[in-house]
């Protein structure tokens, strides 16, 4: 949120640039230093820094809390407790905290709580090593950086802790994440009272619930002290660990060492096959729903027994009630549909082939080399591929076998990759004579057999449509030329259209088009051709940098560049064209999105190098979602509105499975490993039936995406 009147224009020399929330302690703001490091400053509010005694003993914890250092912690710069409003600067980190993401994408998968787990259980003993508690783990101080969870926010809570206990007997902390000695006997909190805050805390990232939730802060205490946990939604593999963690005698907890070693006994497979069953049916607050009832108590008696609990040692101060960072009664109604509990499984785009199981393969050559993946397409069951060493190659899309190898000589890969109705089609490489010549092949898909070649240059990409295959022939002054697909014979051959254009071959569901530039007004002509007789019709010109991306109906979509910007900047507006008609409108796009574009699911998707990947509706032109897949050099996706599901690969082999809907992400896959082939790009995820195929490093991966975890 935006700096107010009331806030200062910097703070100890860091330049004040935005708030990023307060609370009962302070302010907390985004800020940068001289050198231009980003920071995040914490400021006491001003009657904790009228007290002395305060000042000492914030003094002491920030010297305690300075030598705290790890992977999962964010650290502190600087810091002035003699300040006229003591403060604490720590490193910045820009990720959304545990509660938000809840909030945000309902629970997490049990897999990623597990490796939550991990990191929460290493910042703990980054902390503990230094004889500092944490006393207040909530979801709302822990965030969620893309290499791992840090902890925030141990500092000031300690300090304010010492002081309160010490001098005013208010003990600070949020009730649902409280261990019950820190409500019941607040002195002797040691480090096992974060061992139960982490446990309730890893109950609501996989539940979105805490364990002793109810109905006010102060029968939520009772809970804490007197109940057990509800844990009937957490995945068996971890519940018993996280029973461990809440047990009510600090020494029935394990200490940290230990819960290392349990933690490090599951695996990520385990718990994803309990995954679906654990998961609540609702969101984290569909209501009053999320309350869990008392047990045989009245109302009355245990508001008795909370006050002698909770205020024993004196008035007992609140600090955010739920523990997520927000107030109860701004909570969602529900959680949305598609994102974690209580979404409907989704009904696969299609059989797995028979007999399928994960494989991975990576080919051997005649010499021994190995033999790399250049290119690939699937048809049907099967992926047919080019690559170094061999013109093509047919694998078996159950097992992962190859059927068949056309072995090559010639050095380098060939070009395109196409397949269908029983043939596959590829370019050979490029003459070395500057000619630009190559060679265009039609193979029997069954066997491997050649069954025409025919030598051209070629303009663009070469593919299938009907029963014909499509080129654009020529450097200059050629020529638009289908062939038959099963004899290579010329059907047609339609000349570009005017001295000095430039056109290229498209085909848009399994009809032929081209895109023709290079007039002086720096127009783009969108023709349409005849299956055939290949005549060609203009369905529309545009000025500007534009890029056809396929048909929604019977519309061409034509994506138009902002004036200023390059081709791999801004796209400044969709323009949809009857291609019957010729009738045209315009779509702004007030996102401006960046990327290389993608029709998939009547959405046009953006990739952008970094891994954000934006979806735009075609229909209005509005942002649907984007999203940071923290995953760089990301290939085309491909969409499965069966399966509501967004895939895409990375240039390592990843493969990261994005909601259709919100653009959350699933899952993905760890990298193919890397080879002497790999590629600085990533390339398109192929369907194969119900199995998705990726390539990348020069070997080919398959795996089911409805139980990715099962498949790697």
């Amino acid at each position: 949120m935006p700096l107010s009147a009331v806030d200062p224009d910097s703070v100890g020399g860091y330049q004040l640039l935005d708030r990023l929330g307060s609370g009962g302690m302070g302010v907390v703001y985004l800020a940068r230093s001289a050198s231009g490091r980003q920071v995040a400053v914490k400021v006491v509010h001003a009657q904790f820094a009228q007290n002395e005694e305060f000042r000492t003993r914030f003094r002491q914890e920030v010297a305690a809390v300075r030598r705290v250092s790890g992977a999962f912690t964010a650290s502190v710069v600087d810091a002035d407790p003699d300040a006229g409003l003591p403060w604490m600067a720590t490193l910045y980190v820009p990720a959304p905290t545990l509660s938000d993401r809840v909030d945000k994408q309902g629970p997490l998968p049990a897999a990623e709580v597990l490796r939550l787990a991990r990191g929460l259980v290493e910042a703990l003993g980054d902390i503990h090593r230094v004889d500092v508690v944490h006393r207040d783990l909530k979801p709302a101080n822990v965030l969620m950086a893309p290499d791992g969870p840090r902890v925030i926010d141990f500092g000031i809570s300690r300090a304010v802790d010492h002081e309160s206990l010490t001098f005013t007997g208010h003990i600070m902390g949020t009730p649902p994440f409280m261990s019950p000695e820190a409500l019941s006997r607040p002195r002797e909190v040691t480090t096992a009272s974060d061992i139960f805050s982490l446990g309730a805390l890893l109950v609501y990232a996989a539940t979105g619930h805490g364990p002793f939730d109810a109905e006010s802060p102060y029968l939520t205490m009772y809970q804490v002290v007197h109940e057990p946990p509800a844990l009937d939604r957490v995945a068996p593999p971890l519940r018993g660990i996280v029973e461990r963690c809440l047990d009510k005698d600090p020494s029935g907890r394990p200490d940290l060492g230990e819960l290392a070693r349990m933690l490090g006994e599951l695996s990520e497979e385990d718990l994803s096959a309990d995954d679906d069953a654990s998961r609540p049916v609702s969101g984290p607050s569909s209501g009053s729903g999320w309350l869990r009832p008392l047990r045989g108590r009245s109302s009355l008696a245990l508001m008795a027994a909370v006050t002698v609990v909770g205020l024993g040692a004196g008035a007992l101060v609140l600090t955010d009630v739920t523990g997520t960072g927000k107030p109860a009664d701004d909570r969602p109604s529900a959680m949305p549909s598609s994102a974690g509990a209580g979404r409907p499984s989704p009904v696969r785009e299609a059989a797995l082939p028979a007999g399928w199981r994960p494989w991975e393969l990576a080919l051997s050559g005649a010499n021994g080399e190995p033999d790399a993946f250049a290119d690939c397409r699937s048809d049907g069951l099967a992926v047919y591929c080019n690559g170094d060493g061999f013109h093509a190659a047919r694998i078996d899309a159950a097992s992962g076998r190859v059927d068949w190898r056309v072995p090559s000589s010639e050095p380098g890969s060939s070009g395109d990759v196409d397949a269908r109705a029983g043939r596959v089609l590829l370019r050979g490489p490029a003459e070395s004579d500057g000619s630009q010549r190559e060679d265009l092949i039609v193979l029997d898909a069954k066997t491997g057999k050649r069954l025409w070649t025919r030598r051209a240059a070629f303009t663009g990409r070469v593919a299938f449509f009907g029963r014909a295959v499509l080129s654009s022939d020529g450097l200059e002054n050629g020529s638009l030329v289908g062939r038959d697909a099963a004899t290579g014979a010329e059907l047609w051959s339609t000349p570009w259209p005017g001295d000095g254009l430039i056109c290229e071959s498209l085909v848009f569901d399994d009809a032929p088009y081209a895109a023709c530039s290079g007039t002086p007004q720096e127009e783009t002509a969108f023709l349409r051709l005849d299956p055939k007789s290949g005549t060609a019709e203009e369905i529309t010109h545009v000025k500007g940098l534009t890029h056809a991306v396929g048909l929604d109906g019977s519309d061409l979509l034509i994506l138009v560049w902002a004036a200023e910007d390059g081709p791999v900047e801004r796209v400044r507006s969709l323009l949809r064209v009857d291609v019957r008609t010729g009738v045209r409108r315009t779509l702004n796009l007030p996102a401006r999105p960046v990327g290389a574009p993608t029709l998939a699911e009547g959405r046009l998707f953006f990739v952008q190098d970094t891994g954000r990947v934006t979806a735009i509706d075609t229909t209005t032109g509005e942002q649907l979602w984007s999203e940071d897949t923290t995953v760089d050099l990301l290939g085309p996706p491909i969409a499965s509105g069966r399966e509501g599901a967004v895939y895409l690969s990375s240039y390592s082999g990843r493969l990261v499975a994005l909601d259709l809907r919100t653009g959350r992400k699933r899952w993905q896959t760890p990298a193919m490993g890397t080879s002497a082939f790999g590629s600085s790009e990533g390339t398109s995820p192929m369907r194969t039936g119900g199995s998705l195929v990726t390539m990348a490093n020069g070997s080919l991966r398959s795996l089911d995406p409805l139980h990715p975890n099962t498949s790697n």
